[in-house]
């Protein structure tokens, strides 16, 4: 079962890594906000584009640990029961 399970990873390791896309796309919108902002207030921009990439790089982790705690949750009911 050990192998399967390698063999599965393996497989949506190696899917993530040949289906990623460039993200230029998503990166000229912050790049024009920090031009725009570089004569006005730098700071709050700043760290509002920083608060904004901390929460897209949290969630991810974030769902994948709810995710793990509840496949945890439900296979030790299924072997109590």
């Amino acid at each position: 079962m050990k192998g399967k399970n390698i063999i599965v990873l393996l497989v949506a390791v190696a899917f993530v890594a040949l289906s990623a896309i460039d993200a230029t796309a998503q990166c000229a919108m912050c790049r024009a906000t920090v031009e725009s902002g570089a004569s006005e207030n730098q700071e709050s921009i700043a760290s509002s584009l920083n608060a904004g990439i901390l929460f897209l790089f949290a969630m991810p982790y974030l769902s994948a640990a709810v995710i793990i705690y509840l496949w945890k949750k439900k296979s030790r009911q299924v072997v109590s029961a």
